[in-house]
């Protein structure tokens, strides 16, 4: 993102702390560069450049490095080539593996050794930057009170930034790490360290009240606001009501989710109360968002791609009118060449040897049409219609967007691999090299169009293939609040006061844009049986978008099996090879091989903290088992 106020960051710069460990490391600067902070804060032309640097802190997971891993549930495998990303680290229990020091590729987005604030995509990590955007956002709070020669409408939307960049990076923080000191206040450099570490609850509801304020000053549109019309049609990635409300409410469900809820009081439940609190949050920006006060809305179903990625669109940014909170993008053809050919099979479609494949156990969470689960992907269903012999067949639409099956045309166009023109996927086919192929029988192509490939040339430079997952879109909050809700009020009827929708409204406005059948009625009778839904849901809808590790962890469900498990699918083909609609394609001998089984305990639900911060002082201890 290019920064479009006229900022003055070369001038602004002050001395900041990056990394709770870094108290005593400033960033240098030349002595020219040194100017008051009346004149930094005196307007808002002024504080909004000091503000900006807080975007470029945003790592953009999508593309940090030639190669991403974001995935670290049981929905992903990587090929056997490499072995450096996390996603094979998580697999081995080796949870140490997002820091830098146990990273010798630098391939992380969590932690990085070069990190900057510049434009650079290989400089971003959320833990030092996290704690230096945290250190920014304290130091602007405390001088808001400089900024004099400005309107209210000013002030409230710089303030409302840095309450929402504060709150957003120690969420990001506590997700992973449980309770930690809340900073909500510039910490000395030459002073010894004693805050302690609060539960996940106390953190939160700091969070809360940050996110909250937030979302009472910032505007639904900076459009509609005085300052943002001088730069109109350019504010999409500016904080805002909704981003604010979005995760203010995600908060408190995690908060109210079993793994937090037992960190914080011992009980692995929901937590009913900061449900409530996360339903009412939803409710709110999903009633600005319906009634047309603020600028979102799902994006038909026929364009669904364009969360993720656009193509021969100069370079335009993904996510159109779902997307709510997404980082910069730094800099183009960073994943048309990159990211772009983790999900190609080599050596068939593209080189390279670090590819990423959807494991055929998440694969059966994409369930029939008509709305159904899929029961045993051995066993013919008669009630969902499910077929062992033609196990592509009558499945929900979002199956055929993201996976690619056996028989699915890879290459359209002419080609000198004719016999590579069709997914090879069936046991034993081409495609099913497990180094730099498909371990699993499946590809993924939900964030790539069908053309990326060396003969179609898909990806080239001049079809500028710009592939930018959000952190949060609009069809996630419809399913968070279908969570909080039910949870709240103890069934699918639930909603929160004043909204018209239930959670099973919200699950099935989602189905409705892939046009899937809704929830069906041998589900809704009961809490656990409607959650059911809601999770295979989330999975579905979400897949592969980085949630499912985080899912996993707060429902308590990571080190039980069969999370802990990914699969393969093994077939043969049997009659005549259907070119022309790969679903109609027979099968025999389906059955599903466990490629890994993840051997974790009670301390892999939450991520190691640095021992180096860690011995920093007695308050500050390592997470328990590590």
């Amino acid at each position: 993102m290019r920064k479009y106020f006229k900022i003055l960051l070369s001038t602004v710069v002050f001395a900041t702390t990056i990394g709770m460990v870094s108290c005593k490391k400033f960033l240098d600067r030349e002595p020219q560069s040194i100017v008051s902070a009346n004149d930094a804060f005196k307007n808002f032309t002024n504080f909004q450049g000091f503000a900006e640097e807080l975007y470029h802190c945003i790592p953009d997971f999508t593309n940090a490095y030639w190669t991403n891993s974001w995935n670290w549930g049981e929905d992903e495998i990587q090929s056997t080539a490499r072995d450096f990303h996390f996603i094979v680290k998580i697999d081995n229990g080796d949870f140490w593996g997002w820091q830098s020091q146990f990273d010798g590729w630098q391939a992380g987005w969590m932690d990085r050794n070069n990190t900057s604030t510049n434009d650079d995509r290989f400089t971003k990590s959320l833990w030092k930057l996290g704690w230096y955007g945290i250190r920014k956002a304290n130091l602007g709070l405390e001088n808001i009170d400089k900024l004099t020669d400005a309107t209210q409408e000013e002030r409230d939307l710089i303030k409302g930034q840095l309450l929402f960049f504060r709150g957003w990076f120690h969420f990001m923080f506590m997700q992973y790490f449980g309770g930690l000191p809340y900073i909500d206040q510039v910490l000395p450099g030459d002073q010894k360290l004693t805050l302690p570490r609060l539960s996940y609850h106390e953190c939160a509801d700091n969070a809360a009240r940050d996110f909250r304020e937030a979302a009472n000053i910032l505007p639904a549109n900076w459009d509609n606001t005085t300052a943002g019309k001088k730069t109109l049609g350019k504010n999409q990635l500016r904080i805002n009501k909704i981003m604010a409300l979005g995760y203010l409410g995600k908060n408190y469900l995690w908060a109210g989710s079993p793994l937090m809820n037992f960190a914080s009081t011992g009980s692995q439940t929901y937590n009913t109360g900061y449900c409530k609190k996360a339903a009412e949050a939803f409710a709110e920006l999903l009633q600005l968002c319906e009634t047309g006060q603020a600028p979102y809305s799902l994006i038909e179903f026929s364009k669904y791609y364009n969360n993720f990625y656009t193509n021969g669109q100069n370079w335009a940014m993904p996510g159109g009118t779902e997307a709510i909170f997404r980082g910069p993008y730094y800099g183009a053809n960073s994943s048309n060449w990159g990211t772009s050919k983790q999900y190609q099979p080599a050596p068939q479609l593209e080189g390279g040897d670090v590819k990423f494949l959807p494991t055929a156990n998440y694969v059966d969470y994409y369930g029939m049409a008509n709305g159904l689960p899929i029961k045993d992907i051995t066993t013919a269903d008669a009630e969902s219609g499910y077929d062992p012999a033609y196990p592509w067949k009558g499945r929900d639409p979002r199956f055929y967007n993201d996976i690619v099956f056996d028989g699915v045309k890879c290459i359209q166009g002419a080609t000198t691999d004719e016999a590579n023109r069709y997914a090879n996927l069936f046991t034993g086919g081409s495609y099913r090299n497990i180094s730099t192929g498909s371990r699993t029988g499946y590809l993924l192509y939900k964030f790539i169009p069908r053309t990326a490939n060396k003969y179609d040339n898909g990806y080239s430079y001049d079809k500028s293939l710009n592939i930018h997952l959000p952190y949060m879109r609009l069809a996630d909050v419809y399913l968070m609040y279908a969570e909080a809700a039910a949870q709240a009020y103890g069934s699918a009827a639930g909603k929160a006061e004043g909204y018209s929708k239930t959670a099973e409204d919200a699950v099935n406005l989602i189905r409705d844009r892939a046009g899937v059948g809704h929830v069906a009625p041998q589900f809704l009778t009961l809490l656990n049986t409607f959650m059911n839904e809601v999770r295979r849901e989330r999975a579905v809808e979400l897949s592969f978008e980085g949630h499912r590790f985080n899912d996993l962890r707060r429902w308590m469900l990571l080190i039980q099996s069969p999370y802990t498990l990914k699969k393969s699918i093994e077939f043969d083909r049997a009659g005549t090879f259907n070119t022309t609609d790969p679903k109609e394609n027979r099968v025999v001998n389906l059955r599903e091989n466990v490629i890994l089984e993840r051997k974790y305990t009670q301390k892999h639900y939450w991520l190691p903290l640095k021992n180096a911060d860690a011995n920093m002082y007695l308050e500050f201890p390592q997470n328990p088992g590590w």
